[in-house]
């Protein structure tokens, strides 16, 4: 009984530390909740990634409403996504269906491309700033591709959420960033939300259907997350987010590689990001040190 009741509390921990983190960065539920639930809890793979899924669909079901109020949503935008990512996820799922879920090759599969997602995500924690930035700054993209790319896009998530929880977040935003630069952020991140919805939610009552979602443990996470949520996003603005998403960010490639490439020392990957995240502040920081010293140098000439 004391197990249960000890096993109660570290729940709603981790649901509300996960809560809390995705409050103040915006980073995805997914990137953060499954390997807690896999590493630190030991919950099968499968079951962790069903259980996360619908955990996903509900959490995120409340920023449609705040998105759709605040006029945030482009819904063609997130019909393009879906008419790639809803056949990925069910194709994803039969995929699934047809192996044994619980064996070994199943899990290797699972923890393998959770790994490479949440290194992916870990890049886009770091870099969708400046990708967003440097997008706006050339054509990239020839505009008339982009509705297929959209569904391509949505393809290769329905794939990765299904099979990992991961993608639906910051993998997305990023992407779409990329994909259509002229769009104001906030749409592009109402959109995203609006279309992990339905992802999740097919993803996840697909894992239901096979056995991989743990209704307890789910109600559970939603106690704690819930309220970690909502202080996370009014302590956004107090908190310099920079820091937090390094961290984050470090925490993500850590993971991953536990993940992905176990052979390997984890501190490796978290040295690599190290450096790349010096040489970004070094090499971010000298552009606008000339401009800033550009207009002074203009301002005493006038």
């Amino acid at each position: 009984m004391a197990g249960l009741i000890v096993d109660f509390i570290q729940y709603i921990v981790a649901g509300f530390a996960v809560g809390l983190l995705v409050g103040l960065t915006g980073v995805g539920g997914g990137s953060l909740m499954t390997p807690i639930l896999l590493i630190f809890f030991n919950v099968k793979a499968a079951v962790a990634v069903g259980t996360d899924l619908l955990y996903a669909s509900i959490t995120k079901s409340v920023g449609i409403f705040a998105h759709g109020k605040l006029g945030n949503i482009d819904w063609k935008l997130v019909s393009l996504l879906a008419y790639g990512s809803i056949p990925a996820s069910i194709i994803t799922l039969l995929y699934l269906k047809d192996m044994n879920i619980a064996s070994d090759h199943a899990v290797a599969s699972i923890k393998f491309w959770l790994g490479i997602a949440l290194l992916l995500t870990s890049v886009s924690v770091i870099f969708r700033n400046q990708l967003a930035n440097l997008s706006k700054t050339g054509h990239w993209i020839n505009s008339k591709c982009v509705p297929a790319l959209t569904v391509i896009l949505g393809v290769i998530l329905g794939f990765l959420v299904t099979l990992t929880s991961v993608g639906a977040g910051a993998l997305g935003v990023t992407a779409l960033l990329i994909l259509y630069p002229k769009v104001n952020i906030t749409k592009i991140v109402g959109s995203d939300v609006a279309h992990a919805v339905p992802l999740t939610l097919v993803a996840g009552l697909g894992h239901a259907s096979l056995g991989t979602v743990d209704y307890s443990l789910l109600g559970t996470l939603l106690i704690g997350s819930i309220p970690g949520i909502w202080i996370g996003s009014h302590l956004s603005s107090k908190v310099a987010e920079h820091w937090v998403r390094v961290i984050l960010a470090l925490i993500l490639v850590y993971v991953g590689q536990k993940l992905a490439f176990p052979q390997f020392n984890q501190l490796i990957g978290m040295v690599v990001l190290l450096f790349i995240i010096a040489f970004k502040q070094l090499n971010f920081k000298k552009p606008k040190t000339v401009a800033a010293s550009s207009k002074a140098s203009t301002k005493t000439i006038k």
